[in-house]
Parts: structure tokens; sequence; C-alpha cells
């Protein structure tokens, strides 16, 4: 009966100590060229699977990273996990995924539990956590990083929200819109959802023009939502005559309640999301939006956190830009005619 390769029976292979293969194995670049091949063909010849308990025992780590995001049921969290597990596996790390809804409790109680199974590393979305995340963040001794936004409390991968929200807007005024909307994510515990909305706000009172309240909609992220939110808004005395949808989903959902109520896009109004979903180009007329490109994001999120695991510096705050994308959803603002036909006043 054949029994298992030991760590030994490498190391008499390949000619090296069992220190010398266990570095091979989880920190390959400590090790020379030379002996790490015939470590690895000794691997490879013995069919040598490591013990990874015994090895977490040895090394204090268990090779994996936890990754609590709000929600899986999104693609725009899906590409950036993607390349986050994809790289991190190449280093030899396993991601652990959770998620907790927009529900901060239950994000904490996701966080405690990856921390109490003793994973290497951290990974969280955005900066608006419960004080007590944040206190068991800093009583914890290994790495935590935040992506999608970035906060000086922690080291960061994200994007400049409220620099989304900001060239979304001025990219309306550009058009000739003074009355701009939003319909936006929940803000109370979404912090990239609350910067797009004051980005747009900060821009409208660059051009000496307000963002008032009215003119807000927040709904649930949804196609479902972004239509509530276009009729809601449709509903003010004086409608607006430009849309920043705060990401992609939201925008789709009101474009195609406008088309549905007989509301021409974009000549009666105009919209815009965020995010760059591979469908916002396959809608008719395609989606204005902001690319975000989320997958070179999570693949900064790993590179920076095997830095980390290794103990080598990298940057604290790492912003990824972005680009605007203009498509047919966005015109010039319509004429007081249009506006009459629109709203049958």
């Amino acid at each position: 009966m054949s029994t298992r390769a030991r760590i030994e029976d490498v190391a008499l292979a390949a000619g090296v100590s069992t220190a010398t293969v266990s570095r091979a194995l989880s920190n390959p670049t400590q090790v020379g060229a030379a002996r790490r091949g015939r470590v690895l063909k000794a691997v490879k010849s013995l069919g040598y699977a490591p013990d990874q308990a015994a090895r977490a025992l040895a090394s204090g780590k268990t090779q994996t990273v936890g990754c609590v995001v709000p929600s899986i049921d999104h693609a725009i969290f899906a590409k950036s996990t993607q390349a986050l597990q994809h790289a991190l596996g190449a280093s030899g790390y396993q991601l652990i995924l959770a998620s907790h809804e927009y529900d901060l409790t239950k994000e904490h109680a996701a966080v405690i539990t990856m921390q109490q199974r003793g994973v290497d590393a951290l990974v969280l979305v955005g900066s608006d956590h419960l004080a007590k995340t944040w206190k068991a963040i800093r009583a914890w001794s290994k790495p935590t990083m935040l992506t999608w936004s970035c906060d000086k409390r922690l080291p960061s991968v994200g994007f400049n929200n409220h620099g989304v929200g900001y060239r979304l807007a001025e990219h309306l005024l550009a058009l000739g819109h003074r009355k701009i909307a939003v319909i936006s994510a929940h803000t109370a515990t979404n912090d990239r959802a609350r910067s797009r909305v004051q980005g747009v706000r900060d821009a409208l009172a660059t051009a000496g023009l307000e963002l008032p309240e009215h003119y807000v909609e927040e709904q649930p992220y949804s196609l479902a939502g972004g239509r509530v939110g276009l009729v809601a808004l449709c509903q003010n005395k004086q409608p607006p005559t430009a849309i920043v949808g705060g990401n992609d989903l939201l925008a789709a959902g009101a474009l195609l309640e406008a088309q549905r109520r007989g509301i021409a896009v974009p000549d009666q109004i105009s919209i815009c999301g965020a995010g760059d979903h591979e469908w916002a180009r396959e809608l008719n007329p395609g989606l204005t939006t902001v690319r975000l490109p989320t997958a070179e994001l999570g693949r900064l999120a790993a590179e920076q956190l095997t830095e980390a695991l290794d103990g080598r510096a990298f940057e604290a705050q790492r912003f990824v830009d972005f680009d605007l994308m203009e498509r047919g959803s966005s015109g010039r603002a319509p004429s007081s005619m249009q506006m009459v036909k629109r709203f049958g006043r």
C-alpha cells in the first residue's frame, strides 16, 4: 500500500533542508531559482501535498484572506471579487467570501467570524462600518484593507466616488442642463452613494446651481428602484431635464421606465449611470456612464495585500482612474416645447 509523501522525502529528493522546502512552497521568492526548481520537481514526482493544518500551526498563517462585501447578487462586486480571488490564488492564498446585504450589524458578525477563523488578512468594502467593527479591526494585528473607497484610517484601493458624481454632473451641465436630479442607492450606510450625490451637488454649486432635496431619490439598488425613482422625479412641479443614476442599474431602470411612459431619451430627458457594465452599451440608446475598472481594483487590492502579508511597504491610499463613456442616453437640454410635450403641460 502506498504511503503519503512527507516533507522529509521531498527534502531528501531535492537535496535541501525541510526548511528550504517549506520556504520554497510558502514564500518562493526567498529561495534561489535552482533550489526552488529542484524542490518543485521533487514535489511533482513524489505527489507531495502539504498538510495545511500543520503548516498553519508552524507558520501562524492559514493562507486565507477574508472578504466581506455588501452583496453577491449584483455584477458590480462580482468582477472585483473574481479578480481579487484570481490574483490572491496566484500568490498561494484562498479567498473566503461573505456578504452582509448592506446590514452593518451583519457585517460586524462576519468580520468577527473571519478573525476568529484565523484569516491572514481582511478586505472590506467602503468606509461605513459600525464603531465596534472599527474597534475590532484596530485591535487585530493582521492586515485589513478597504476597497471601493479610500479612507486615511486604513490602507485603501478605491475610486474617487465624489469625482464620479462631479464628472457626470459636469457632462450634463456642458449639454445645457440646469435641472439635474439624482437617483441614488441609500446613502445612510453607503459612503460610495453618498459621495457621488455630494459630487453632483458640488458640481452644480460650482455652476451657481443647487441640488434640492426633492431632486434626490434614494432607492434600492435595482432596476425597479430606478423605475420608481424616475416616476417620483417626474411628479415634481418642475421636473428635471437630466438624471444622474448613482449606478448603472438605477440608471437603466430609469431609462426603461421613461421609454415605457413615452418619454424620449435623450430628446426629452438625459440619463447617466456609473459602472459601465457590459450591457450598458447594449441598451437603446446606449447608456452614458462612468467606466469603473472593477477588475483592476480587485487586482490592485490583491497586490497590496500580498505585499503587506510579505512584510513589505505599500501605498496607503491608491485611487483607480475612471473614464466618462459618452453614449446616446445623454444629449442637449430639451427646449420648452419639448418639455410641454414630455409632461403634457
